[in-house]
């Protein structure tokens, strides 16, 4: 499973569409899931994880999605679990539901899953991504076709995607998302903040990378006191120093960054 390309403004999107025929959906801020179908039968449900390797939540994925669809084909069908907007931080709330023990307390959890996709080995099933979705909605789910999810569900954009699926799989794949699909996202405003300090911490890759250390602030929902600075050139072309405010702001909604220094 790939993420997607994220512009900021129409230009860039014009740019990477290059005059091709689009169909635009909603972007869905929920937990990203992908569903195996074997002869039409539901046999495997998984978490996004790192792309390639995602946790098995196929117990949980038999209450959201339908148990059977028309394909004998193996098939996987990729969709956003998500809550409703109104559950604060909810993208959190979905992901967290997806990790429960007790199907008791995951059952009583007000749920959506939301089909934007279906991948096969034996070839394109339909000629248009347009028909690939109305073929979901025919055997069930709910899809991103529907813009009426944008009411009750958090998005943090649009996804504009090349309809012919023929063109789409020829512009292939980067290492981290398809040419033939790209995120229209609103930068956000961010909150300001005191810069109290910097440590430093090591990633899971080993890099050492600096981490602010700010006056606790509230963000989307999320009291944030951390956020990340990336390296020491980053630093020092925000000009910071201690003691300083700061404009901070949730990247992709969940990573805290400061992203400028304000001088009042």
């Amino acid at each position: 499973m790939y993420s997607l390309q994220k512009v900021f403004n129409e230009q860039d999107l014009h740019t990477i569409l290059n005059g091709k025929d689009f169909v635009s959906t909603p972007k869905l801020d929920g937990a990203a899931i992908s569903l195996l179908y074997v002869g039409g039968e539901l046999i495997l449900g998984l978490t996004r994880g790192d792309g390639n390797l995602g946790r098995d939540i196929s117990d949980k994925v038999l209450s959201l999605a339908p148990n059977t669809i028309d394909c004998t084909p193996v098939v996987q069908i990729t969709g956003e679990v998500v809550a409703p907007r109104e559950i604060p931080n909810s993208r959190n709330f979905a992901a967290g539901s997806l990790n429960l023990k007790d199907m008791d307390e995951f059952l009583t959890r007000p749920l959506e899953f939301v089909a934007y996709d279906v991948q096969t080995k034996e070839g394109l099933l339909f000629d248009t991504y347009q028909e690939t979705l109305e073929y979901l909605e025919s055997q069930g789910f709910t899809t991103a076709l529907n813009w009426e999810l944008a009411d009750k569900y958090p998005i943090d954009g649009s996804v504009f995607r090349v309809n012919n699926n023929s063109v789409y799989s020829k512009l292939g794949y980067t290492a981290h998302h398809p040419r033939g699909s790209v995120a229209l996202k609103e930068l956000k405003e961010g909150v300001l903040s005191k810069l109290l300090d910097v440590v430093w911490q090591v990633g899971k890759s080993g890099v050492v990378s600096p981490v602010a250390i700010l006056d606790p602030v509230d963000i989307d929902g999320a009291t944030v006191s951390r956020a990340t600075l990336h390296n020491i050139q980053y630093i020092r072309s925000l000009n910071l120093e201690l003691g300083c405010l700061v404009e901070v702001i949730r990247s992709g909604e969940i990573i805290p960054r400061v992203v400028k220094r304000v001088d009042i």
